[in-house]
């Protein structure tokens, strides 16, 4: 039976889901968000195990500015190709970043950019596989949904330091246009 733990972060709400010893699931910030087990009432009286106490510390201290990396079990669900995206995606080090691009060029299939932003966007454990160090090719960060969207996002790269570009929408010039 999986077991959660919720509490408040400066992002709002982070609820962890695991199953046996694996941490399986991190939501940031949506308050609609709820598992059906966490609503059961065996859910709402048994207490969290330990591991997923310490997750939560690990994270709270890391958003307070006392950590760079987490000391955790992640088993996630997904293809041989998001497993690799992902495994990269937890190789990049606090306060740096990849674009999508450099990531398909990682995983060996350098063409697969738009692949690669697919994987990131269902990375089920954002912060604990930091799909925020991904920008887009001319360092502007881009494609995030998770808490309060590019705002979660602006405030994680802020929060490790990382320089990024925000641009603004290209709009066609009228001789590009046919």
């Amino acid at each position: 039976m999986p077991a959660f733990i919720a509490f408040p972060s400066p992002l709002g709400n982070i609820t962890l889901q695991s199953e046996g010893e694996f941490i399986t699931g991190c939501d940031i910030g949506r308050e609609s968000w709820q598992p059906e087990s966490l609503n059961s009432p065996r859910a709402a009286t048994k207490p969290p195990p330990p591991f997923l106490v310490d997750a939560a510390k690990q994270i709270l201290d890391y958003l307070d500015g006392d950590r760079v990396s987490f000391d955790l079990h992640v088993e996630v669900s997904g293809t041989a190709f998001q497993h690799a995206v992902w495994r990269t995606l937890a190789s990049i080090p606090f306060g740096a970043t990849m674009s999508y691009g450099e990531i398909a060029v990682a995983v060996g299939v350098p063409r697969a950019g738009r692949a690669v932003g697919a994987a990131v966007a269902v990375n089920p454990v954002p912060l604990l596989v930091p799909c925020h160090r991904v920008l887009g090719t001319r360092r502007d960060p881009v494609g995030y949904d998770r808490g309060a969207g590019l705002d979660t996002k602006l405030w994680l790269l802020r929060h490790e330091s990382i320089a990024f570009q925000v641009t603004k929408p290209r709009v066609p010039s009228p001789e590009t246009v046919r």
